[in-house]
């Protein structure tokens, strides 16, 4: 199971790549490997300013169909366009080329809340 140490995760499954003030948020392998195969991305949020624990998309897999909740509250900046035409980009490259969103972080001291790692792996294997 791939557990990048450079991102932070939530107890949905999904991870965040701090850069700055803004940020990449995807599924983790692990939420990918559960899923299955992920064959539609819906993410109708942009440029809206959403909650942490909000909804901002959902994604679609052959056994079923997932909410995507955001690890921390901010504004929706991009969505990734790859996930249109390959949304099975996410099984593949889950941390790389298959996140799904980039947001701006509205309120950063949110990402002390997360899950580093290393407890990410406690919650998996619980």
């Amino acid at each position: 199971m791939n557990i990048p140490k450079n991102l932070l995760y939530t107890e949905d499954h999904e991870w965040i790549r701090v850069e700055g003030k803004e940020a990449y948020i995807g599924i983790t392998d692990f939420a990918q490997k559960e899923l299955g195969d992920v064959v539609f991305v819906e993410v109708e949020t942009l440029e809206e300013t959403l909650d942490k624990a909000e909804a901002f998309g959902t994604i679609e897999a052959v056994k079923t169909v997932s909410d995507l909740f955001m690890p921390v509250g901010g504004t929706v900046l991009e969505l990734n366009e790859l996930l249109e035409d390959e949304p099975e980009i996410i099984n593949k490259d889950p941390y790389g080329k298959g996140w799904i969103i980039k947001i701006s972080i509205s309120d950063a001291s949110q990402l002390d809340e997360l899950l580093d790692a290393a407890a990410y792996k406690v919650l998996i294997e619980e």
